[in-house]
């Protein structure tokens, strides 16, 4: 007695690639704001310049899940 039945998977495999692109810049902005916090507490006088090139830092890692979203719409 077969129990186990075919299944049809149906839909489009650029939810998945969204879901799975995000997962990168969301680990990447959070190493970003933790050694900027390490950072800060080792040196409070840099916190200006450090807090600086965190949101630079911030600004390209999330081009990047832009890149990801937009992606599957452009790609056949």
């Amino acid at each position: 007695m077969d129990t186990l039945a075919a299944v049809e998977i149906t839909g489009s495999l650029s939810t998945i690639g969204y879901g799975l692109a995000a997962i990168g810049p969301g680990v990447g902005v959070g190493i970003v704001i933790g050694k900027t916090i390490e950072g800060t507490a080792r040196q409070p006088e840099m916190a200006g310049a450090l807090r600086g090139n965190m949101f630079l830092g911030i600004a390209l890692i999330e081009a990047l899940a832009l890149i990801g979203i937009a992606t599957p719409f452009f790609l056949p």
